[in-house]
């Protein structure tokens, strides 16, 4: 999955499992911080990534989300269950893992074989 999809579904299961109403995302794998506008609700995802200038959006049903990604024009899903989440990222034909703590999220990204670690 390229870096900012996945700081993207980062972003969106971080605010879904914590409730934070955080306006960016810091991504360690890229040492900085990418501002993200928009609503996170249970039914509805419409986020901008305005590293990109591009929206990152969908419907859920508050535990399986059906998203999709302007900027590389696919779809992502995702699901959540507790503080733990998975999907799989269309663009690249891989699935994901994670978890989030806090503010803290920690994604693997099978496509990559990698952890990649994100703070709100």
């Amino acid at each position: 999955m390229k870096p900012n999809p996945r700081a993207c579904v980062a972003y969106v299961a971080g605010q879904l499992v914590s409730d934070n109403n955080s306006s960016s995302i810091y991504d360690h794998s890229q040492s900085k911080h990418i501002s993200i506008s928009g609503k996170v609700q249970s039914n509805k995802v419409s986020v901008y990534d305005h590293d990109r200038g591009c929206h990152f959006d969908g419907n859920g049903n508050g535990t399986k989300y059906n998203l999709y990604d302007y900027g590389d024009s696919h779809h992502v899903d995702l699901k959540i269950k507790g503080n733990k989440f998975e999907g799989y990222d269309y663009g690249s034909s891989c699935h994901f893992s994670g978890d989030v703590n806090g503010r803290s999220i920690s994604l693997y990204d099978y496509g990559e074989s990698s952890h990649f670690n994100y703070s709100l």
